[in-house]
C-alpha cells in the first residue's frame, strides 16, 4: 500500500511541475465562444480529465454489469453445489417386511 501513495504523490509531483512550467495563456475557440486567459496546463489536464470521464464511464458500467454476472454465477454454483451434495448423500432403503 505504501508503494502505491509514493506512485500517487510522484505523479501529484509531475502534475504539480506541468502545471507550473505550463501556465502560459492561451485562447480556446470553441465553436462561436472565445475563452481567453486560459492556462495552457488548465487547458490539457482538463482535456484530460474529459477523455478519462468520457472513456471511463463506458467500462465503469462494463465493469459493473460483470460483477453483478458473476454474483449471479456463484449463486448458481452455490446452488448447484447444495444440490449435487443432496443427490450424493445416500438415503437408507426401506426395510422389507417380512
Amino acid at each position: 500500500m505504501a508503494i502505491a501513495y509514493l506512485l500517487v504523490a510522484l505523479l501529484a509531483a509531475a502534475v504539480a511541475v506541468f502545471a507550473l512550467q505550463n501556465g502560459t495563456p492561451t485562447t480556446v475557440h470553441v465553436f462561436v465562444w472565445n475563452l481567453e486567459g486560459v492556462p495552457l496546463a488548465g487547458l490539457i489536464l482538463g482535456s484530460f480529465a474529459a477523455g478519462l470521464a468520457i472513456a471511463g464511464v463506458p467500462l465503469g458500467i462494463q465493469r459493473w454489469r460483470a460483477r453483478a454476472q458473476a454474483r449471479r454465477f456463484e449463486a448458481r454454483a452455490k446452488e448447484l453445489e447444495a444440490t449435487a451434495q443432496r443427490e450424493k448423500t445416500p438415503t437408507t432403503p426401506p426395510r422389507a417386511a417380512p
